[in-house]
């Protein structure tokens, strides 16, 4: 037996916490970004790059790659329990997106200590070029995270 129940619990409430964060997203509703997957500390979402989405040179506008990236960050970041915000980001494009393409965010919790984390987020297209790398770094609001001790980060 490779998993444990207490692992499976931990799946189950940190998908169970995006989809409930991603059902009160309007702006990913507007969009169409759909969440694909999440788990403790990561999140997959997908798009298609539409006609209103390009910029004056034709291509995916940097903004809505940026906001891809960000929704599948803020995803993965609140996978824990409480509340968890971005606290600053930064992202690189690294190839042009086209209309039409379907582009996926897959979002990987780097360190989390005290209230404080690291998230990286790669986008690529759906064959499997990536497009732009995203660095994100989360805040957890009210209560100090379980386990956390004081002064750990804070």
């Amino acid at each position: 037996m490779t998993g444990t129940i207490g692992e499976h619990d931990l799946e189950t409430a940190a998908r169970r916490r995006a989809e409930d964060l991603y059902a009160k997203d309007r702006t990913c509703e507007l969009l169409g970004i759909d969440l694909r997957d999440a788990g403790p500390g990561r999140a997959t979402v997908g798009m298609r790059v539409a006609e209103t989405m390009v910029n004056g040179h034709g291509t995916g506008h940097g903004g809505f790659l940026f906001l891809l990236a960000d929704a599948a960050f803020a995803f993965a970041c609140n996978t824990h329990g409480p509340a968890t915000v971005a606290q600053g980001a930064q992202v690189t494009f690294l190839r042009p997106a086209e209309v039409g393409d379907d582009l996926v965010a897959e979002a990987v919790e780097r360190s989390r200590v005290g209230r404080n984390g690291v998230y990286d987020v790669t986008v690529r297209r759906s064959d499997g070029v990536p497009i732009a790398e995203f660095r994100g770094q989360s805040r957890t609001l009210g209560d100090r995270p379980p386990g956390a001790a004081p002064g750990s980060g804070d």
